[in-house]
């Protein structure tokens, strides 16, 4: 292989480096670098990315890049909300609550936006914050390892990172399906629901970068998309069958939710499936001690959504996100799951009858008048 150039320390949570092509042009490749942590997306690493890659966006050498995880286990398997719950806990969390999200999602916003090609490796555990990143990248790679989930239900957020938008572009009613229920996929549910364009065997990745400093890349951002996918395809057609998904299987089941016309009959309906397939079980599990508030948010979400523009999706959930900092159930959710590990959270709204109509309209209210924080970004 060519020879690297790193561009920051290798100790940094984010290693930066260009790879040189048989041509001439330069490859950007990023590495989360927090493997013990399964690359979960802190602030140290947003503020790290997002410069970057604008960076690179405004520098003609580079002709893509790509983006993967450290180590074997995660691509990145969602966002550090434990330093979130910190500063919740200590009672004045709405500023650095609305920093982080308001900084993730202009870098989620970047990648969906990104001129030139951008390869998310998707090996392993890919999980909210991480599918953020992996959601808007113009090439998306799975594994037979890929393990993909929304799982904010089980800690009382929303699938935020854009989910508004993405989650529409899924077939009938899988969105809020897995939106509720927090349900895993896999690489071939991923293909199935338009989270992911290729499956490559996780051993290709050395030879898919040997093919990628190989390619003749062209001057033109159209070119290359169309190189990439060339050579995506040639790997993805030598790899070896994907493993059978879940969702494709279970897709009858799953789209009777839209013949309910109320939130709760869609969960009596989802609670109340008899059913062997260990899949379902496992997501009716999750639906019944997930935060019920959270059910509550995600219907609204995606009602309030449809047919929205990516922008005003991310505008959407910057409110819903800095609102979750305030009302506590986001807070107890992290604290039963990932500080105290009891998995068993104190829920404020032990049901979903229980959930104000009040304060689920105060996650969608325009906290922010004229003055959003996102204003900034381009409209596309």
């Amino acid at each position: 292989m060519s020879a690297l150039t790193v561009l920051n320390s290798a100790e940094e949570p984010v290693v930066f480096e260009t790879a040189t092509a048989e041509n001439g042009s330069l490859i950007g490749l990023v590495t989360l670098n927090a493997p013990k942590a399964l690359n979960a997306l802190n602030f140290e690493m947003i503020k790290l990315l997002e410069p970057q890659l604008r960076a690179w966006q405004d520098d003609d050498a580079i002709a893509m890049v790509l983006l993967k995880g450290a180590g074997d286990k995660a691509f990145c398997a969602g966002g550090d909300v434990v330093s979130l719950h910190h500063a919740m806990a200590q009672g004045k969390p709405t500023s650095l609550v609305e920093a982080f999200f308001t900084l993730e999602y202009k870098l989620d916003y970047l990648i969906h936006t990104f001129d030139k090609p951008i390869l998310v490796w998707g090996n392993g555990i890919v999980m909210g914050g991480g599918l953020g990143l992996m959601a808007g990248a113009s090439h998306r790679v799975v594994t037979e390892t890929s393990r993909i989930a929304m799982p904010e239900q089980t800690i009382g957020l929303y699938p935020d990172v854009g989910g508004s938008y993405f989650l529409h572009k899924m077939p009938q009613s899988v969105g809020l399906f897995l939106g509720l229920t927090s349900a895993s996929i896999n690489c071939d549910d991923a293909r199935f629901v338009s989270l992911a364009d290729h499956f490559i065997d996780s051993n290709k990745y050395d030879a898919m970068l040997a093919q990628i400093l190989t390619a003749k890349w062209g001057k033109t951002a159209s070119l290359n998309h169309d190189r990439l996918t060339d050579l995506l395809t040639d790997l993805d057609n030598q790899s070896a069958r994907m493993p059978k998904g879940n969702v494709k299987a279970n897709l009858k089941t799953i789209q009777k939710l839209g013949e309910f016309t109320t939130l709760q009959e869609q969960v009596d309906y989802i609670l109340g499936l008899t059913t062997d397939d260990k899949w379902l079980q496992r997501a009716q599990k999750s639906l019944k001690h997930g935060c019920p508030l959270s059910c509550a948010l995600v219907s609204e979400q995606l009602k309030k959504s449809q047919g929205k523009s990516l922008l005003t999706c991310f505008k959407m959930e910057l409110g819903m996100s800095v609102r979750a900092g305030e009302v506590g159930e986001f807070q107890e959710g992290v604290r039963a799951l990932l500080i105290d590990k009891d998995g068993s959270p104190n829920w404020q709204y032990k049901t979903l009858s229980d959930v104000p109509q009040t304060i689920i309209d105060s996650f969608f209210a325009n906290r922010f008048g004229e003055n959003h924080p996102l204003n900034e970004l381009a409209v596309k």
